[in-house]
């Protein structure tokens, strides 16, 4: 990380973090600062780990069979991987939203934004004021609200995971994680995605795996670029793009493997 980050600003401090499958080591002691309210882009090849990792930040990763970690990921300066703590807890902290869009099938378009409250078992005073602000915030409320009643998967492949990211963002999380947000979804639904993400980057921590670099250089502040289970370059988006330390940095984003 170059002197141009500001290192007083770190929300997660990924110390050291190694993670398996069985007997294959994914990430091989990863160290990482993730600052608050800035949009933070992975890249990288498809096997070199940027998913495990998004994974491992919430603790999801520890729900795979034969699922292995070691290290620290620190919360504003609290282990999430503390022992005692419910992992639930800190997934209500760091939310998450998957390369697929999710809704849950059988719920509606009101009851979906409202899953993770009820899972979660937090008592909401205003349900509709709640998802209604939700919507609001995805950009997605004045193309939904006469049809609230409607399944969830009935809305298009960029409302659905519009309406995904509602779902989070009623948790009021402190950090999002975003795994591919966007590639299932059609350059339209992408912008859209895309212009919310530089939106909710002004309020939120955000940290976007993509493997599109377009996409990396126009939505995120910081980018790392991971390769073979390992952090090999991290540094303001402008500086990976224009001027990388590292040739395989370059190599990479010029197109030459990957």
């Amino acid at each position: 990380m170059s002197e141009s980050i500001d290192k007083t600003a770190i929300k997660l401090d990924v110390v050291k973090l190694r993670a398996w499958f069985g007997a294959f080591e994914v990430l091989r002691g990863i160290s990482l600062s993730v600052l608050a309210r800035r949009v933070t882009a992975v890249i990288g090849p498809s096997g070199c780990g940027k998913s495990t990792f998004v994974r491992c930040l919430n603790r999801l990763h520890e729900l795979s069979p034969r699922a292995g970690v070691t290290g620290q990921v620190l919360l504003d300066g609290s282990d999430i991987y503390a022992a005692g703590l419910d992992p639930a807890r800190v997934r209500r902290r760091i939310g998450m939203v998957f390369q697929k869009p999710n809704p849950f099938p059988h719920m509606s378009i009101h009851d979906n934004v409202l899953a993770g409250t009820r899972m979660n078992g937090i008592a909401v005073p205003d349900r509709d004021q709640l998802v209604e602000r939700a919507l609001r915030q995805v950009g997605l409320w004045d193309e939904v609200k006469d049809e609230l009643d409607r399944p969830g998967h009935h809305l298009s492949g960029g409302q659905q995971q519009r309406l995904c990211l509602a779902r989070a963002l009623a948790l009021e999380p402190e950090v999002i994680l975003m795994d591919e947000p966007c590639s299932s979804l059609d350059p339209v639904a992408t912008a859209k995605v895309e212009e919310l993400i530089r939106e909710l980057g002004e309020r939120y921590t955000i940290l976007i795996v993509t493997h599109n670099m377009q996409q990396a250089a126009r939505v995120s502040d910081l980018t790392a670029f991971f390769y073979l289970g390992e952090v090999v370059e991290y540094d303001a988006t402008d500086v990976i793009f224009t001027k990388p330390n590292d040739a395989r940095t370059e190599d990479y984003i010029t197109g030459r493997f990957g």
